[in-house]
């Protein structure tokens, strides 16, 4: 390409320190019709630019749907300040923060005793791989095989009620951007939660976690051998009646696994209040003013599954 460069000086006499191109384009849509302009002019980050680059640059600033293709002539690029653009939008700042709350998934680990961990290996290795595709390509498929109660997971009323709601039943709006509440009940004399626990707390339409340090233990033989916190019948039947949108616990299992019954697991799905169990990192969490995520894939048949939940935090001092 052809390129002119001049160097017009200021108006104040000094030479500017920014580039502006000058150039003809002929547009051509790819769904009929076409565009042209002379003698077009916008700010360019400097004067090194290939047709491709002002093309680019044109398509953004005036905000062009359906191009097909772009050709650029009688290129000049112009020493002289920038008059600013139009049509594209300047990325926010990040306003939030991402905290984790799950527990990443390994080869054999042990979530609850007694399942087994599960067994990630190659569908199809990155060596195996090369002789499908050409010279420096390469690929890998894993397979996994695992039970549904793996890590941090989800349960939907069909985890204990032949004809509750499945994974893929389960509507998004009860998952995803929840308004986040958190229950501590460190240095509790008891591992029942109890109802007098949650009183003081507005849960209704929240998704409530449970914060009891348990997840200390994590990997651990502690985090399974028993006496780990969990709800009571009365604390659950109390948010039944409550309606919280979920209840998530960072511990083992939401009831006591010393009884044989499960009457939170019972009364919570019946109500149809999905539970998260094996959470983390809520000491991370302020009580309120958050939002909670919790979506597991859509999967018809099923009642729980392996979950990537995080909360999302204002930073400090951007929070309405």
């Amino acid at each position: 390409m052809a390129m002119e460069i001049t160097e017009p000086a200021t108006p104040d006499g000094r030479d500017a320190q920014q580039w502006r191109v000058q150039f003809d384009a002929d547009v051509a849509f790819a769904n009929g019709g076409g565009l042209q302009a002379q003698e077009f002019r916008l700010d360019a980050p400097g004067p090194d630019l290939g047709t491709d680059d002002i093309a680019a640059l044109f398509v953004r600033h005036l905000g062009l749907l359906m191009v097909g293709s772009v050709r650029i002539g009688n290129v000049r690029m112009l020493r002289e300040p920038h008059k600013g653009g139009r049509g594209v939008a300047a990325s926010p700042r990040a306003t939030t923060r991402i905290v984790e709350l799950s527990h990443p998934i390994r080869h054999g680990m042990v979530t609850y005793p007694g399942l087994p961990g599960p067994d990630i290996t190659d569908h199809l290795s990155r060596e195996a791989s090369r002789a499908h595709y050409g010279p420096g390509t390469e690929f890998h498929i894993g397979r996994i095989s695992m039970v549904a109660n793996t890590g941090t997971y989800l349960d939907s009323p069909f985890h204990r009620f032949d004809d509750g709601a499945d994974l893929a039943a389960l509507p998004l709006d009860g998952l995803v951007d929840l308004d986040g509440l958190v229950i501590r009940t460190l240095g509790a004399d008891t591992p029942a939660v109890d109802r007098n626990t949650l009183l003081p707390y507005d849960v209704t339409g929240r998704a409530v976690l449970i914060h009891t340090d348990w997840a200390r233990h994590w990997g651990t033989d502690a985090y399974g051998a028993g006496g780990h916190p969990h709800l009571t019948a009365e604390a659950a039947a109390w948010l039944a009646d409550q309606r919280p949108a979920l209840v998530g616990i960072d511990s083992v299992n939401i009831d006591d696994t010393a009884a044989p019954t499960r009457p939170a697991h019972t009364t919570l799905l019946a109500a149809g209040i999905p539970i998260v169990e094996h959470l983390r990192g809520l000491e991370q969490l302020p009580p309120t003013d958050f939002r909670f995520h919790a979506a597991p894939p859509a999967v018809e048949g099923m009642g729980t599954f392996t979950v990537r939940t995080y909360a999302v935090l204002p930073e400090p001092g951007t929070a309405d």
